[in-house]
């Protein structure tokens, strides 16, 4: 496999950032998660954490070097990830459950396979026409399908995400063959609740993703002002080659890996910065540490014992 990929997350206009977004890959799959814990509800920056943490963890168990089955992969791997949150709040005796959105990819033989659940959406150029958007699970997004032309539904009223008490309603979708150039994008509804979508595809098209994603982050915010939400984006361009100015955190070929070895980044609880780069003020040092034991701990009670 050969891709760029580069990956972006602000704070906006928010107290904490509550988004999370990571990749892994082997020398034969990849995956791309982003979450974006909902407001409303307590710890949703650890809700999408342990999205993001238990897909990478399943990922990481069974690319060996690939995934034998992409769709069931995938919708497994998210009602997993509901299930740690579920736990988590249980383990807390918390009487709200904290709760988020995510939007995964899993590519391998240059096929792409994606599941969603909430608003944070996946899209895809090719050869500068958008091919595919998710469509969100929200009130208004279904007022759109249904040809309904009804007023007074907010945007961000969702009918499911991770973390709720009944299981969450999801879309896996695929395989999509990839071709050289395309662009992918998964992003949080901070940037697609800003943006025009023909924007969106303009600048994706326009641009490698190492310029076109912290240009589409910026504009972003600064059209949402002072009452922006969190914006973050991890977006990859497919059979991209190195060049001169390409760095080896945005350039990956997994040609030359060895079976078995994996390459991993994903933002962790406090790590996610702002406009200057500048570490988010959210959670004190004792409170991410706390949270991630007990996030690894839980998700080592469900893990499958090793045989």
């Amino acid at each position: 496999m050969r891709f760029s990929v580069f990956q972006l997350s602000r704070r906006g206009g928010r107290e904490k950032n509550e988004d999370r977004m990571g990749y892994s890959y082997t020398r034969d799959t990849g995956i791309f998660v982003l979450a974006d814990g909902m407001g409303g509800h307590p710890e949703g920056e650890v809700a999408a954490q342990i999205a993001l943490q238990t897909l990478l963890d399943l990922f990481q168990r069974q690319a060996q070097p690939k995934i034998a089955a992409p769709v069931d992969f995938l919708a497994s791997g998210l009602l997993e990830a509901h299930h740690e949150i579920i736990r988590y709040a249980s383990g807390k005796a918390m009487l709200d459950t904290p709760r988020t959105t995510v939007v995964a990819a899993l590519v391998q033989d240059d096929l792409m396979y994606w599941v969603h659940c909430g608003d944070s959406r996946l899209y895809v150029v090719r050869e500068g026409a958008l091919v595919v958007r998710t469509r969100d699970h929200s009130y208004a997004e279904a007022q759109v399908q249904s040809n309904i032309t009804a007023s007074g539904i907010s945007r961000n009223v969702l009918y499911t995400c991770l973390g709720a008490t009944i299981r969450p309603l999801f879309d896996v979708s695929g395989p999509m063959a990839l071709k050289k150039g395309d662009k992918v994008m998964l992003c949080s509804d901070g940037l697609w609740g800003s943006l025009e979508e023909s924007k969106i595809v303009r600048t994706l098209s326009g641009l490698p993703v190492t310029e076109a994603v912290p240009s589409m982050v910026d504009e972003a915010i600064y059209a949402a002002g002072s009452r922006s939400d969190n914006v973050t984006v991890v977006a990859l361009e497919w059979g991209a080659q190195a060049s001169g100015e390409a760095s080896a955190d945005i350039f990956a070929t997994t040609e030359l890996m060895d079976e078995g070895t994996f390459a991993s980044t994903f933002g962790d609880i406090g790590d996610l910065g702002d406009t200057g780069g500048e570490p988010v003020a959210e959670m004190s040092e004792a409170d991410i540490e706390r949270s991630i034991a007990e996030i690894n701990a839980a998700i080592q009670r469900t893990a499958p014992k090793k045989r």
